[in-house]
């Protein structure tokens, strides 16, 4: 893979993806847009844009994959609004400039339980997103449906640092669907997508990563 664009490398998967790209021989260049500045690496491109006005010309968005690791929470976004845009317009935004720029596959964290049907808003958001995606006409498309999340995030969220704790200590009688993922085991799975360009639409459930 000569260059391999990643969204949301500032975030608990994306750091992980970043970190495991970088180290990768496989790939060539990692290209990371962000709003603020990443430290700096030899095989790293960092351009700093706004999510909000995106330059559709500019040469960065020319890979052969994408993967998507962009995401936030009601909480964090403040209202269903902001929280839709980071988790559904930036992502697909960002996925039909690279398929106008030539790239073919994209791997995508999903989230556990999204259907483009559910009544929960989290879940329909997320489903909505992956026919979204799937309609954009990708050659090889992965979703990762990841339950919660494990990890050290830069600002702990309370609820799930509790329900980390609940989940984990109870993991041996949790459903592995529901088992707590580490974030290197979601990033791990994104990054052999993007390589495997597998074609057709896959969805890997959280069962199957949460060894």
């Amino acid at each position: 893979m000569e260059r391999l664009l990643l969204a949301g490398s500032t975030g608990l998967v994306g750091q992980a993806v970043l970190a495991l790209a970088l180290a990768d021989a496989r790939v060539g260049r990692v290209i990371a847009p962000t709003r603020r500045p990443l430290p700096p690496h030899p095989r790293l491109s960092n351009p700093v844009i706004d999510f909000e006005r995106l330059d559709p010309a500019a040469d960065y968005w020319r890979a052969d994959a994408m993967v998507c690791a962009l995401g936030t929470t009601l909480r964090d976004a403040g209202s269903r609004d902001a929280f839709r845009r980071v988790d559904f317009d930036y992502p697909l935004a960002l996925a039909r400039l690279l398929h106008q720029h030539g790239a073919r596959t994209l791997a995508v964290t999903s989230a556990a339980g999204a259907r483009a049907d559910s009544r929960i808003f989290y879940s329909r958001t997320k489903g909505e997103l992956e026919q979204a995606l799937s309609a954009c006409g990708f050659d090889s498309l992965t979703f990762i449906r990841p339950s919660l999340l494990g990890g050290e995030r830069a600002r702990t969220r309370t609820g799930e640092h509790l329900a980390l704790r609940l989940l984990t200590t109870l993991s041996p009688l949790v459903p592995a669907r529901y088992r707590v993922v580490p974030a290197t085991a979601v990033a791990s799975a994104l990054l052999e997508a993007a390589h495997a360009a597998t074609p057709g639409t896959r969805i890997i459930e959280s069962e199957a990563i949460a060894r």
